[in-house]
């Protein structure tokens, strides 16, 4: 069976960037299963596996436009300590959410020293170009169920009304 929109696809993947370090995998541990056409991959990616099928190892490029967008320094500020004295456990890593002028989002906290806290509002993979390595293992049709409720079911698994 090819890959088509709501096909249940099970895949490994391996993520890197346009240096070959490598940013996340699922060889190590569970494959990723997926409704595709959900929105859970970037779309630059879920397109690249229709038409594909169980046994299929392949690599996509994507560019880092086409994957998390270019990075923004505007997105970089510095605020004073002060405005955020309510946040416990506050460090390096920490995510936050903040209102700007379009709306919620979030931000992570770059460095922190004695006075001030610079957040950064870009995603951590902004502005890197992307190659996946993808192997297919599994392809089916999703279930009613599975589509009704937008993940996927393990075997005899049903998780009830949503």
């Amino acid at each position: 069976m090819k890959i088509s929109k709501n096909s249940v696809v099970v895949m490994h993947y391996a993520v890197s960037d346009s240096e070959d370090t490598l940013i996340d995998s699922s060889y190590d541990h569970k494959p990723m299963a997926l409704i595709q056409g959900s929105g859970h991959l970037i779309s630059a990616l879920e397109d690249a596996l229709l038409d594909h099928q169980a046994g299929d190892k392949f690599e996509v490029a994507v560019e880092c436009k086409h994957a998390y967008g270019e990075r923004h320094d505007e997105y970089v500020q510095t605020v004073p300590k002060e405005l955020l004295q309510g946040v416990e456990g506050l460090a390096v890593g920490t995510q936050l959410r903040a209102s700007t002028d379009d709306g919620e989002q979030t931000v992570i906290v770059i460095d922190i020293n004695d006075k001030e806290v610079t957040v950064d509002g870009n995603h951590p993979l902004s502005g890197l170009d992307l190659r996946f390595d993808v192997d297919i293992l599994e392809v089916r049709e999703a279930t009613a169920e599975e589509l009704a409720h937008g993940h996927i079911h393990a075997e005899g698994e049903s998780c009830g009304a949503h």
